[in-house]
Order: structure tokens, then sequence, then C-alpha cells
């Protein structure tokens, strides 16, 4: 017997909607690529969204068909997360960061039928024209003064496009597993691969990241997205801050350290998110103008993901900025919240340094997400903060397979589904070989991890990072934490170099803060009192920067090349 419940689909639209009935006047301030500040509302931005579907509808673009962005966080990118996958087709949101040949890659592997950019980007659109296959459309994201002079086909003027569309529209009811989203992977290894968001699957993540014990956004919020909305849908919040109304703050490409600070302080945020790097930045400009107060601020809570938080980052924002710090563990592949640091009652009065440590574990899962992490052999490895293995996920906001990659390479076939296009087939890889999936429906991270009994998941390394010196496996990330945490170093990275005795040895390249004078012996001696003897790095390099990746990471592949025949040789 079934309940006497409505049956409605769970539909992306329905937040815009949401939002600009109940909180219409809940402000979106955008710093744009092209100078200024924007601001609307979420009435506005229902409008906005509205005029994005009415002028795909003009441009032929049919449910399913691919829609792509190449643009910063602001309020035209923000109509179209709504617009675009509000009408049945789907956001594909591309990250500029990534080199020309991926970006080429991806947009012809998505065949994006148009393609939205900002006038950052104009220069690189017209490189990539002639190589894009599908691309019909080119729309830049500005008004007609602020047009590029480009030569692309059938380049359009977003305000005259879509500014001169009708400002309603009859969104359509589909089937909710129908796909709203697409994003790929950054391609650190290989070709990037396609994730595939359906509008059930971000509604039930919008509905978690808004509970109290993950990111617990509200109405009273004033958030500003630092993350990108090309990075995992800017992880979620773009949802999340509709459903419940919150003002939205968008930095546009302004991410130095200056402009991060004026934000804040200008629009009065209270709660903000982005990776270390940024967060980097900004103490730079607080150390450079000492005379700045960061309490004064008013920013309550920072998340922090893309990275391990360090100890160093950490206490910073508690003690000098008075704010709560929330770290999690995602993915592109897990939409992308999978856990979130947020202490228990049991941890209330524990003794400092004890708290710290529950504190830089990346968190607990929350409700839809179920882990276990697995040896070798795919055995379960007990929940005792001491086994590590590999960390395997699964639950509905969780990848089943990749876009267009169904086993044994090739296309996917196209299978009616609820009256639309099937892109990707969830559950595709179910009892392949070398498939992201097991045999219990768990997708493989790729990442090596501990479980405490109270759930707390710690990274030891993504799985191609760890160190394994005389049989026993060493984390770069704790050591690199360890390193960080140093008053004289900015930034620090660690991989596995080789060695005659011990296989391989870590290596602790390493970013001085400007003016420092720390030396190896230092370090040395530093994180002997914090790390196992046997973990200490002999050797330390110096640079004046490290490589990272399209969204912010360590890119290890490069440090690895760079050193490929560095021979450790002083451990004994």
């Amino acid at each position: 017997m079934q309940g006497l419940m409505q049956d409605r689909p769970l539909m992306i639209s329905s937040l815009v909607e949401h939002a600009a009935r109940f909180h219409p006047r809940a402000e979106i301030v955008s710093r744009l690529p092209e100078g200024g500040t924007h601001r609307t509302d979420w009435a506005g931005i229902r409008r906005a969204a509205c005029q994005v579907a009415n002028a795909l509808g003009a441009l032929g673009v049919k449910p399913t068909e691919r829609v792509g962005t190449l643009a910063w966080n602001s309020w035209r990118h923000l109509a179209m997360y709504f617009g675009v996958s509000g009408s049945g087709a789907v956001l594909h949101t591309v990250n500029p960061r990534l080199f020309p040949e991926q970006i080429a890659y991806i947009l012809n592997h998505a065949e994006d039928q148009v393609l939205f950019f900002d006038t950052t980007f104009a220069p690189l659109v017209e490189k990539l024209a002639p190589q894009l296959r599908t691309v019909k459309t080119y729309v830049c994201m500005t008004s007609r003064e602020h047009m590029p002079q480009i030569d692309v086909p059938d380049l359009r003027c977003w305000d005259e496009l879509v500014g001169g569309q009708n400002e309603d529209y009859e969104w359509p009811e589909f089937d909710e597993r129908s796909a709203s989203s697409l994003c790929y992977t950054s391609g650190t290894t290989g070709n990037p691969k396609g994730v595939l968001y359906s509008h059930r699957s971000t509604m039930l993540h919008t509905l978690m990241e808004l509970a109290p014990d993950t990111f617990g956004v509200s109405s009273r919020e004033t958030v500003m997205l630092i993350v990108p909305m090309f990075h995992a849908n800017g992880w979620g919040t773009p949802y999340a801050a509709a459903m419940v109304g919150a003002k939205l703050v968008f930095p546009g490409p302004h991410l130095d350290g200056k402009s991060v600070y004026e934000l804040m302080r200008d629009e009065k945020v209270t709660f903000s998110q982005g990776v270390p790097t940024v967060w980097l930045m900004l103490f730079q400009h607080l150390d450079a103008n000492p005379q700045i107060d960061p309490r004064a601020l008013g920013v309550k809570r920072i998340g922090i993901g893309g990275a391990a938080v360090s100890r160093g980052m950490l206490e910073r924002f508690e003690k000098q900025f008075g704010a709560e710090v929330t770290q999690g563990w995602g993915m592109t592949e897990t939409s992308p919240i999978g856990v979130i640091s947020k202490l228990l009652p049991k941890h209330d009065g524990l003794p400092e340094e004890e708290l710290v440590k529950v504190k830089l574990k990346q968190g607990r899962g929350v409700w839809g997400v179920d882990l276990k992490i697995v040896d070798d052999q795919g055995r379960k490895l007990p929940w005792d903060g001491e086994a590590f293995g590999h960390l395997r996920v699964r639950g509905p906001w969780i990848a089943s397979g990749y876009f267009k990659e169904p086993p044994g390479g090739g296309a996917a076939s196209a299978t009616p589904r609820g009256g639309q296009e099937s892109l990707g087939r969830p559950g595709a890889f179910l009892g392949e070989g070398g498939s992201p999936i097991d045999e219990d429906g768990y997708f493989t991270t790729g990442d090596v991890a501990t479980i405490d009994p109270d759930g707390f998941l710690q990274l030891v390394d993504r799985a191609k990072d760890v160190i394994k010196s005389g049989g026993e496996w060493i984390s770069s990330i704790d050591v690199e934490n360890a390193a960080a945490s140093h008053p004289g170093v900015a930034e620090a990275a660690v991989i596995g170099v080789a060695h005659p005795k011990w296989q391989e040895r870590p290596l602790l390249i390493v970013v001085r803060k400007a003016g420092a004078e720390v030396s190896a012996d230092d370090l040395r001696a530093y994180l002997g009192q914090r790390l196992a003897k046997w973990w200490v790095p002999e050797e330390v390099v110096f640079v004046d920067s490290l490589p990272h990746t399209a969204t912010g990471k360590l890119l290890k592949t490069r440090l690895r090349e760079q050193y490929k025949g560095y021979v450790a040789a002083k451990a004994e």
C-alpha cells in the first residue's frame, strides 16, 4: 500500500520560484569582470532565469542538449543555473583554468550547442572556436558597450539576446531523474571525465547542505561564494541559497586578498566558502596591513574544501577572525558533499590539543552518503581510526558512471527514459572489471583514508600519492600539513622519491613566507616534534612557487615529473 501524498517531481526550477516568491528582496551582489558592482535580488534572478530559458528556446536548444559556460561567479551565471536546467536543457559549466586543449576536448565531448562566456575569456573563445564541432552560437555575458571584437560564428550579446526576452516562462515538469548539469573532472591523468547530475540528485544534495550538521545556510546569512561555479556546481551553494533565500555575494574574477577583504567588509559577509589558496591570499593582505582587525569583519563561519585545512589556517580563522571553520571532503563525483566536519556533544570540554585533532579531520558522513574503507583485496576494514584503506562511497548524489563512457568504452547509446534521452546510463558500470563502482554499488574514490569509531573520516592520501617507505605507508598530506604549520612556511608539498634502501622516501618542497629565513634543518627539527621519526623527510627543497591544478589543488603529477630523477641518499 502506498502513501496518500502528492507526487511532485523534484525540479531545480522550483528553487528560483520559491526564492522569488518568499525572498524577493534578498540581494545578489556581483563584482563584474568588466568592472563595477551589479546588484539585483532573487526576484531579479527569477526574471533573468526565465529570459535565459526563453532565449534558449529562440535559439532552438532542445531538452537534454548541453549549454556550456565559461564564466566567473556572477548574477548572470546564477540565472543560467536555473534557466538552463529549468528549461530541460543541461547546464555544462566549463573550468576555464584547464589547458585549452582540455577545454576543447570537453566542449566537443559534451556536444555543447551554445557557449556563454564572460569578457575575460573572449581571447580563449576565439582561439577555441575553430576546434568546436557542435557549438552554433556564442553569447558574451555582457552589455553592448563591453562586447569584444572577436571572430567567432553567430556572436551574440547577453543584454540583447537574453535581456530582450519575455520575463515570464512556464517551467516544464519532467522526470526528476533527468540530467540537469554536467561537470568534468580536472583530468590530471588522461582526458577529463563528465559527471552528469540529475534534478533529483541536486535537490536532495541541496536539502542536506542546509542541515545544521552540514553547512546550515539560512535566510539570515550573507554568503560570499568564492568557490567557482564551474567547480562541482559551486559546492551546491547557489541552489542552497535559493532554497532559503540567503543573500549571495559573488567576487567574479577578483580573488586577490584585497578584493576579498573589501567585499567581505562592505557586504557584511557572515559565511564564505573557498579553497585554501584563496584564504592564503587574504592572509597575505592582512599581514601587509596589520592595522586591520579581522574580527571587525563579523564573519562567523568559513567553509574550506578542495584541500586539507592546515592547523595554522584553522587557528588563524578561529583566533583572529573569531570564525568557526567548517571543512569537508568531496569530489565532483559526489556533487560534492561527502563528509563535513562538525563536532559532537562528546567533544565539549576536550583539551585544546585533542580538539584540534578532531577539527583537522575531514568530517563525518552526512545522511545519504554511505562510507567504507577496504584493503587491496576489497575486504572491509574496521572504523577504529587506525586502519586505513581505499575509500568508497555510495548515495543518491554519488556518480554511478561517467557521461558517454559505458563499460568497454565508446559512446553511450541513447535509451528513452521518461521521454528524454538517457545520458550516461546510471549503474552502467556495475560488475565490470576496472569499474569505479564495486559489487555493492560503492564508488571508488581513489583516496586512502581512516574512519574513527565516531565516523570521522581522515584522508591519509590519494592512492597515487601515498609514499611507501620500507613497506610502510607515509601520508604526504600529514607531512604537508605539519610543514605548513611552521610560521616561516607559506606552502608545502611532499612527493615520494626513489631511495636505494627504503624504496621511497618523502621529499619536502617548500615555499617560504615573504621575509622568512627558515632552513631545512629548522624544518626537520620542527617536524621531528610532530611526526613519527621515520616520516620526517631527510631532504628539503625550497622553491618560489608550487604548481596547482585548475581547482587549486597541488599538482603532484608535475612535481613528480620535475623530480623524476631525484634520488634520496641521506636516510639510513
